[in-house]
């Protein structure tokens, strides 16, 4: 292999792992979001229980 070529495999490589990070990344944060609205739910029935 060239250096050149080599270098373009490398950039490809590296762009792949970047790709899939953010995409990770991406449903972490969404999976964080929907236990957030889950645990605001459940917070706002045991305080609805807690009137009653």
């Amino acid at each position: 292999m060239t250096r050149s070529t080599l270098m373009k495999a490398s950039a490809a490589v590296i762009a792949l792992f970047m790709l899939a990070s953010c995409a990770n990344t991406i449903r972490g944060v969404g999976r964080d979001a929907a236990n957030t609205v889950n645990a605001t739910e459940a917070a706002g029935r045991s305080v609805a229980r807690a009137a009653n």
